[in-house]
């Protein structure tokens, strides 16, 4: 998608312009915005091309160097010279002027395998870095369905928080009338207002938290505008696969896992590069040059005017550095070494990780059946509390209760649901699974 193409889509997608429905922005569809403008995920798609072109054959050192060179050079002299005869020149201001240019090519014929190891190490560093923009990604699917449920658990707490002021707002209007005729007393009435500025409290402060994650949101998606939308609030779940199966896709995919085999390939390569120094190099040097001189009358030559082709073969072996390229071999084999206990660290840990999210999940999941069933019964209570109320079978303050664990229970409902989710989510990234879900 062009940058115009993006920037149509996006407008017509959020709009500036206010209306009465306001657009639903779909889950899928922030998916797609994010992907295209997500700083982070440009920096590291940027990333990833710098070491696609560090992989070219120009940085290989294969390819051979080719210069050219020229000069000039000019001398003003007083000389005096004296022949064998005895016969003594001397000119004052003699003149020498000499010229050159010439093409030179070298070319390392052999480096002891150096810059053989140092390109496969440049492409295990490209893969390594595509990696890295795996878990920017990942990393970002999670900060954007954070943020996206956070404004969609938040959308449907504030739809039942103005359910519950239309509520108290109705037996206000119920207590003022009941005052006016003698019906209930003066603390009745007062106990309806502080229930009603309460809840208008509650619903304010939700409804500008819900604005505050919208803004949140068009920094994850990139987009620097004040828009207005709407969220999906149905979730679906994903039925996952037993914990043994998610650990062994775990082992196989996660991203920090495969992070580290690069990295362990990569130390295994600097190796073999540091290990290059104890062999000899061959290097293929030539030129084709010109060069002319223009000599003073004291010169038993006056000029000279030379082109030709060089060309040589050098051989250098350095026998012994001090002990260096040993150093440096032994160290490189301790990283090695210091990588591979790094990722059985990393796969005790992520075995531990995988499991404590996957019960976590299961315990979500199980906690939200039991709100679901919560809500129904609190429903039925309020209901039939509410037209007991009205008859005046039971107090306000009855009546006040059986409202807030309704609100309770719904909130709760609420947050279970949208907790499972983002439990979930934790589960496939760290199963390595997250980017092949369809959303």
């Amino acid at each position: 998608m062009n940058c115009t193409k993006t920037i149509l889509y996006v407008f017509l997608l959020l709009g500036i312009q206010q209306s009465i429905a306001q657009e639903v922005l779909t889950k899928k569809e922030a998916l797609e915005i994010a992907l295209e403008n997500n700083y982070g995920v440009k920096i590291a798609n940027n990333n990833v091309e710098i070491a696609k072109n560090n992989t070219s054959l120009y940085n290989t050192g294969y390819l051979p160097t080719l210069s050219a060179s020229s000069g000039a050079n000019y001398s003003k002299n007083n000389q005096e010279v004296e022949q064998q005869n005895g016969n003594v020149i001397s000119i004052d201001g003699a003149e020498t002027k000499s010229y050159n240019a010439s093409l030179n090519l070298n070319y390392t014929l052999f480096d002891g395998l150096g810059r053989k190891y140092n390109y496969k190490q440049l492409k295990q560093t490209y893969n390594l870095t595509q990696l890295q923009a795996r878990e920017t990604i990942e990393n970002m699917y999670l900060q954007l369905f954070s943020v996206y449920f956070q404004i969609a658990r938040l959308s449907e707490n504030t739809t039942n928080l103005k359910e519950a002021l239309d509520v108290s707002k109705q037996r206000l209007e119920r207590a003022k009338y009941q005052y006016e005729y003698g019906q209930t007393t003066k603390l009745e009435l007062l106990n309806a207002e502080v229930d009603v500025n309460n809840d208008s409290i509650n619903y304010i402060s939700t409804k500008q938290s819900f604005q505050n994650a919208k803004r949140d949101l068009n920094i994850v998606l990139g987009v620097d505008k004040d828009v207005a939308y709407n969220v999906e609030t149905l979730v679906d779940f994903i039925v996952l696969e037993p914990f043994d199966a998610l650990l062994v896709k775990a082992l196989e995919s996660n991203v920090n896992l495969n992070q580290n085999d690069k990295n362990i390939a990569i130390n295994e390569f600097n190796i073999k590069i540091n290990r290059s120094s104890f062999l000899p190099k061959v290097n293929l040097n030539s030129s084709y040059g010109w060069n002319k001189n223009i000599n003073p009358a004291t010169s038993f030559v006056a000029g000279s005017n030379s082109t030709g082709l060089n060309a040589g073969i050098n051989l250098s072996w350095n026998l012994f550095d001090g002990g260096s390229t040993k150093t440096r071999v032994a160290n490189a084999k301790i990283a090695l070494e210091n990588q591979k206990i790094l990722k059985q660290q990393q796969e005790e840990t992520l075995e531990n990780t995988l499991k404590n999210a996957y019960e976590s999940y299961k315990n979500a999941l199980f906690v939200l059946e039991a709100q679901k069933k919560n809500v129904e019964t609190n429903t039925n209570n309020f209901e039939r509390t509410q037209e007991r109320y009205k008859l005046g079978q039971v107090t306000s303050i009855e009546f006040r209760q059986a409202q807030i664990n309704l609100l309770n229970a719904k909130t709760a409902l609420n947050n279970a649901v949208f907790d499972a989710k983002l439990l979930e989510l934790d589960v496939l990234q760290l199963s390595g699974d997250i980017l092949n879900v369809a959303f």
